[in-house]
């Protein structure tokens, strides 16, 4: 099942354990719901629009429901008229399309040592980015002011809210990060809260893998069954299994720069022994790329046995910079372990489309919900 069908159908169940993802209900209870779905169609119809007719009929809700949403939509700016359309019978049908413009989302990148921050249109566009140096290890309220000011300079159109992604591990439904590797001071604090009240928007705080993930997802290059391995100053890996985010039962899921390959190993900042970040991140400051390409594989190959995965996409600084070497060593550990268990090699590639695939995430994060994903 598609991410985009899935998203919408969790929420569907949200309101209303009946409701089918495909189609609308004429109840006011589920008034945001079905406008969702009627935008999520305009959005999908891009600059060639849809009549009111084809929206009801793709939705399942009546004309006259139909237009009542549609009627709002344009009052609130979300929906314009795109012209006039040629009927089969009767009068030309009047065409709406979503307008990109209307609203916003910013997403942020939280690093170890960078904020990159993004403000995307409704049509998922980046309209504006910005990268700045951060320092994560400088406290709440310092990293806090470096957001304000970023989101300050974006937020200079309408906003409907603020999606902030970080390294892990971290909650995502309580919006609280946990001990991040190297920066164990983030423990417990309320951070999605505490820049909800500094900012004055709703925000939603994800790990920076599920974030890049759902970017690419979204946009259809992964397919329905995929890992994304981000190396950068840490490893992780963001996972969508069946067309779905997958962050596990308590978010935490994808913390994948943390199994131990190496029992007598370096110790991580983690502070366990032989992880697969602390081997990998060793090997790329020291120059040895291969070998850490070599290591990336070997989790990577882990990771495919384990989920039974379609693809592995890799990501992040210190891979974009390199993104030959890292490609090439992955792809040749994962078609070895294939040899041996004689099965098929899961095919590697870089993850493309996106300068900023993280904070692009983030801002989905935001948007999704609009257009009921």
């Amino acid at each position: 099942m598609p991410l985009k069908q899935r998203c919408c159908q969790s929420a569907s169940r949200r309101d209303n354990g009946t409701v089918n993802s495909d189609t609308g209900v004429n109840l006011p209870a589920l008034r945001s719901h079905n406008a969702a779905l009627v935008l999520n169609l305009l959005r999908a119809a891009d600059e060639d629009g849809a009549s009111r007719l084809e929206l009801a009929e793709r939705t399942g809700l009546t004309p006259q429901a139909v237009s009542k949403i549609t009627a709002r939509l344009r009052d609130e700016g979300l929906a314009a008229d795109a012209g006039r359309r040629a009927s089969t019978g009767g009068k030309p049908r009047t065409v709406l399309r979503l307008v990109p413009g209307a609203a916003h989302a910013v997403g942020l990148h939280l690093d170890r040592d960078e904020l990159t921050a993004v403000l995307v249109d409704l049509s998922g566009v980046v309209v504006a980015a910005s990268v700045v140096p951060l320092d994560l290890g400088s406290g709440a309220e310092v990293v806090m002011e470096v957001v304000a000011g970023e989101v300050a300079a974006l937020a200079t159109r309408t906003v409907l809210g603020v999606g902030v992604a970080m390294p892990g591990p971290l909650d995502h439904a309580a919006g609280v990060p946990h001990r991040v590797t190297r920066f164990p001071e983030w423990d417990g604090f309320p951070l999605r809260d505490a820049l909800a009240r500094r900012l004055g928007l709703p925000v939603v705080l994800d790990k920076d893998t599920n974030a890049a993930a759902l970017s690419i997802a979204l946009s259809g290059a992964g397919g329905d069954s995929f890992a994304y391995l981000h190396l950068g100053t840490g490893l992780g890996a963001g996972l969508v299994l069946d067309g779905g985010l997958y962050r596990g039962a308590r978010t935490g899921a994808g913390e994948f720069g943390h199994q131990t390959i190496q029992l007598d190993g370096p110790v991580c900042g983690c502070g366990g022994r032989g992880c697969l970040e602390a081997l990998c991140l060793a090997a790329v400051a020291r120059g040895d790329l291969a070998e850490a390409a070599r290591v990336l594989g070997a989790g990577a190959a882990n990771l495919v046995k384990l989920l039974d995965i379609d693809r592995v996409l890799l990501g992040g600084r210190v891979v974009t910079g390199a993104a030959e070497p890292f490609v090439r060593g992955v792809r040749a550990v994962l078609e070895e372990r294939a040899r041996r268990g004689g099965d098929p090699a899961v095919p590697v590639s870089l993850a493309e489309g996106s300068a900023h695939p993280v904070a692009e995430g983030a801002a989905q994060l935001i948007l999704g919900p609009v257009f009921g994903r």
